[in-house]
């Protein structure tokens, strides 16, 4: 679902209401803990960290008006989602959180490429989500994004 939002507050705001407070807990952990230099704001439609235009002007090849996303985390119909670019493009950074997954959830893993689901809300790993927001800088996200994505 996306919500017609303009800042992160305003989406906390629209979803429903037992949906805030893990949103707000999840939103809390992931921006005390990226590495500096992300930036929080509205990205397509969900509320996203995306390396600015003042740190990559290129931004994103499909649309480079908009900054390079790096991670997003949404109130859907049936789950939260995060969405995490970085667990796509760097397998190892994928078999580290697939590995670490069950250490913090009994339940099954509910994975894409890049979107980690959460049908029961009150089973999101928040520290592990914490741990796999630091593992990538800006920079190390440029530089594999560029390597990996751009070039294709």
């Amino acid at each position: 679902m996306q919500y017609k939002a303009k800042t992160p507050d305003e989406y906390i705001d629209a979803i429903p209401e037992e949906r805030k407070g893990p949103m707000n807990t999840l939103r809390k952990v992931i921006k005390d803990n990226l590495p500096k230099g992300f930036s929080e704001e509205i990205s397509y439609g969900m509320i996203g960290y995306v390396v600015p235009h003042s740190m990559y002007p290129d931004g994103y090849h499909c649309d480079p008006k908009l900054p390079l996303p790096f991670m997003n985390i949404a109130s859907q119909k049936n789950f939260i989602a995060i969405y995490h670019s970085g667990i796509y493009a760097d397998p190892s950074l994928m078999k580290w959180f697939v590995t670490e997954y069950p250490k913090y959830v009994t339940t099954k893993l509910d994975m894409g490429k890049s979107c980690i689901r959460f049908k029961k809300i009150d089973t999101i790993p928040m520290k592990l989500i914490g741990e796999l927001a630091s593992k990538m800088t800006p920079k190390a996200w440029i530089d594999l994004y560029e390597s990996q994505i751009k070039k294709k």
